[in-house]
């Protein structure tokens, strides 16, 4: 249950069939229909990805998906940022997030109660200020992203856009799959009535996110692991 835990969470997209492929490649002798079973038992379910609260504007610029197939090799190569929402009381916040694709750290996030990109900068920029600045930032088609703001403060940095294709959520499943752990796994066990509290709980996820959780796909490290020592190799 444990690997199939795993798979599951390193790809919430997969089926019963999809991980006893999975479970056989890596040596588990299972079958789909003992799969489907287990998955029953333990409640997962495929997870579908929930429609991008970013539409794109006739005036948004927008950039072509420069990363099918390539690559990552290291820390800072690129990064993918994205916003959700996050229900409080009668309300909702908005939560934006930066992650590195080589190690799954997350690089920086930020509330706010209005889903502005002058929010998104003021996220990146502070995650340019504490982990220096990527080779590719990708993103969504959203306006946000597309904004003369945004684009600006990439191409200031010398930072290549990339953009998601239409509908293909799938070009940044890795900050989607973030924002589903974070809601699955921790806002909605703990309590939270109020910004304040909200915001305490999202840092204390990131730390214990980066720091603390072990992913299969990094060979159960953790993203700070990974993430610190692609840094030291490449200053060494």
């Amino acid at each position: 249950m444990a690997k199939i835990d795993g798979i599951h969470a390193d790809n919430p997209a997969y089926g019963a069939r999809k991980i006893a492929r999975q479970l056989r490649k890596d040596g588990e002798d299972v079958t789909r229909w003992h799969v489907t079973s287990l998955m029953h038992e333990m409640n997962i379910r495929p997870c579908c990805p929930l429609p991008s609260l970013s539409k794109p504007s006739k005036r948004s610029k927008r950039f072509p998906y420069l990363l099918k197939g390539k690559k990552i090799l290291f820390p800072n190569q690129v990064w993918s940022t994205d916003i959700t929402y996050v229900q409080i009381g009668g309300h909702h916040m908005y939560l934006t997030a930066v992650i590195d694709w080589h190690s799954r750290y997350i690089v920086g996030w930020r509330l706010s109660d209005t889903m502005r990109a002058e929010d998104v900068v003021r996220c990146v920029r502070r995650a340019f200020a504490e982990h220096g600045t990527p080779s590719v930032m990708n993103s969504d088609q959203g306006s946000v992203f597309g904004s003369d703001v945004y684009v600006s403060l990439l191409a200031s940095n010398r930072v290549t856009q990339s953009m998601d294709g239409r509908a293909r959520w799938r070009d940044n499943v890795l900050m989607e799959r973030w924002f589903r752990t974070l809601k699955s796994e921790w806002l909605r066990t703990h309590e939270y009535s109020t910004p304040k509290e909200l915001g305490r709980l999202v840092a204390e996820f990131v730390g214990y996110y980066n720091d603390a959780r072990i992913h299969q796909s990094l060979g159960y490290d953790t993203p700070a692991s990974w993430y610190y020592a692609g840094i030291n190799e490449r200053v060494a």
